[in-house]
């Protein structure tokens, strides 16, 4: 038995933390359907950072405008702030990013420093397809291009993972688990 400094019994260790998972990656990737199936998975809540836009950001997309720096500023300071909250209140969750480049996350990290990165990753001409064969999104596939030129790569001093993009869903979950059980110990 552990023993404090008074030889009195230790306290338990306090049990892992659930995890703060930020699913990134350009548009196309299936970061909705993974991070749904993901936070299903793991019995997390889970946000859409599609929903966290301001119309004006919706409204430029729509338009095939690319957002700048200044119009991503308040949306990534929205979602850091949901993260972080998830993180005070031991609830974990899973939020969809592109957060395309390290300045980006770098953001989401200030707001959540528990964050882990599951970075989707496909080819262009794939993800082009998937983009091309939805519906009701505002997201054109005019606007692939300067998403992939922005993309800078989790870097090894970040904490995350690449999964390729091209098995199913629901193993590309499995996969993702099997990378945060080392990070968040025994998951469900």
């Amino acid at each position: 038995m552990a023993l404090n400094a008074e030889n009195q019994p230790a306290d338990p260790p306090p049990p892992p933390a659930k995890p703060l998972i930020v699913v990134m990656g350009v548009s196309g990737v299936g970061k909705t359907t993974v991070a749904r199936l993901l936070a299903d998975r793991l019995g997390l809540p889970y946000a859409e950072a599609d929903d966290f836009h301001p119309a004006a950001n919706i409204a430029k997309m729509t338009a095939g405008i690319p957002l700048d720096d200044q119009d991503r500023g308040p949306w990534l300071a929205a979602l850091g702030d949901w993260l972080g909250e998830c993180g005070r209140a031991g609830t974990g969750g899973v939020v969809t990013c592109s957060a395309l480049k390290r300045r980006y996350r770098d953001q989401l990290r200030a707001a959540c420093p528990d964050a882990y990165f599951l970075h989707l990753s496909g080819g262009h001409g794939l993800v082009e397809h998937r983009i091309a064969a939805r519906t009701g999104h505002f997201m054109p596939a005019s606007l692939l291009d300067s998403q992939y030129a922005l993309l800078e790569p989790l870097q090894p001093d970040e904490r995350g993972a690449v999964l390729d993009v091209g098995p199913a869903p629901h193993q590309l979950v499995e996969k993702a688990v099997a990378l945060l059980r080392p990070v968040n110990g025994d998951l469900a």
